[in-house]
């Protein structure tokens, strides 16, 4: 079983340098530990998803920018990130008419990153 995703969660990005919070917005008045708890449309760009430090996507155009300026070397350049929903969540718990928001669900960024949740933000509720 997977764990429910909640507000202070962490996340990874496969091309960002540094990890991330999400912080959940409290739409579906649903808590977990006090935290507003998540569902797979929580991957707003800077309201809910955090930037990852530094960018190495050569899909960025500002890392693309910056490396050929650089005469070719790879330079990272500030994340800024533009995810899609969540997937695949968890079908059977809704939250706010959507699935629930689990620790194994992915988001992919329009720069071709993959985001994932290292950290649920909370370990006491488990959801299918």
């Amino acid at each position: 079983m997977s764990q429910l995703t909640v507000s202070t969660a962490l996340c990874a990005c496969s091309f960002g340098m540094a990890p991330s919070v999400l912080e959940v917005l409290p739409l579906s008045l649903t808590t977990s530990s006090d935290m507003p708890a998540g569902n797979i449309n929580s991957a707003t760009p800077f309201a809910e998803v955090m930037p990852f430090g530094m960018c190495v996507s050569m899909a960025n155009p500002a890392v693309a920018a910056a490396t050929a300026a650089a005469m070719g070397v790879l330079t990272p350049m500030p994340c800024t990130p533009v995810t899609s929903t969540w997937a695949p969540g968890s079908p059977t718990v809704m939250l706010g008419g959507m699935p629930a928001l689990n620790n194994t669900s992915m988001a992919i960024c329009g720069f071709g990153g993959v985001v994932t949740i290292s950290f649920p933000g909370q370990v006491q509720v488990m959801i299918p």
